[in-house]
């Protein structure tokens, strides 16, 4: 063993100059690595500590602006209360104690933020439906009559009176005159030929009744014939038909009687409607 060695030299000593050098090992490559690594996170650390420099450095920056901006508030704010509160006039005890005249009608006064409450109309009473065979034309002339002779005051017999009267006159109907074509102007619901009577109760303007357009009018004629049959002498007791005939001197005096007892349907049913 010792022969195989060079004098001088161990086996473990180094090489002898000019000897076979050792290539670099994996120490080399390792040693290179962790260089790098710790370079890297030297730079990262670096970056990290100046990130939190510069964000803290924003956060004063606005935190001072914030400080300002609500110093520059607090005082707008108390110049406004020194303003308001300050007077600009001395004000006296009279002007600022209200004197009661001005307490009474201040309370007094009206509120007039509601609008008042609408009125409401009174119901308007429904016409009653046709009765004793008559139409609404009828019906409707005969509504005429007993209103008209209510307005007047007259009695439920006087209105049964005038009804019937109309039944056998122009048998309800509101009849101008062939006669008279002056007549045929006014509104009409057919025409008769008795001489120049005309209306509900054909009366005749020639004989004093009132004009021929009045008398067209079933209001109108209705207050002439009731304002003469209250000045026959006792009237309401007087059987209808004689009652009658007193006011219209008709030709044929005992007709007016068949119209009784429908006259007082007719009637009845108008005044319920009224009630």
């Amino acid at each position: 063993m010792r022969n195989l060695l060079a004098p001088g030299r161990s086996a473990s000593g180094p090489a002898a100059p000019g000897g076979p050098s050792r290539r670099p090992g994996r120490a080399v490559v390792a040693l290179t690595a962790g260089v790098t690594c710790c370079l890297g996170l030297a730079a990262l650390a670096q970056a990290q500590q100046e990130t939190r420099e510069d964000t803290a450095a924003r956060a004063a920056v606005a935190g001072a602006d914030l400080e300002r901006r609500a110093a520059a508030d607090a005082a707008s704010r108390s110049l406004d209360r020194v303003s308001a509160t300050a007077p600009s006039a001395p004000v006296s005890p009279s002007a600022a104690t209200p004197s009661a005249s001005a307490t009474t009608t201040a309370a007094a006064a009206p509120d007039t933020t509601r609008s008042p409450a609408p009125r409401k109309r009174p119901a308007r009473p429904a016409d009653p439906a046709p009765v004793a065979g008559l139409t609404k034309a009828q019906m409707a002339n005969a509504k005429v009559i007993v209103r008209t002779g209510r307005a007047m005051g007259v009695p439920r017999r006087g209105l049964v009176i005038a009804v019937a009267t109309a039944m056998q006159e122009s048998n309800l109907y509101n009849v101008a005159s062939g006669v008279l074509p002056e007549s045929q102007e006014y509104p009409h619901q057919g025409v008769g030929w008795d001489h120049d009577s005309v209306g509900l109760f054909q009366q005749r303007a020639s004989s004093g009744w009132g004009e021929v357009g009045q008398l067209m009018d079933p209001a109108f004629a209705t207050r002439q014939f009731l304002a003469a049959l209250q000045q026959i002498p006792g009237w309401r007791d007087l059987p209808l038909t004689v009652a009658a005939q007193a006011v219209q001197i008709s030709a044929y005096p005992d007709l007016y009687a068949q119209h009784e007892r429908r006259a007082t349907q007719v009637v009845d049913a108008h005044l319920a409607a009224v009630k």
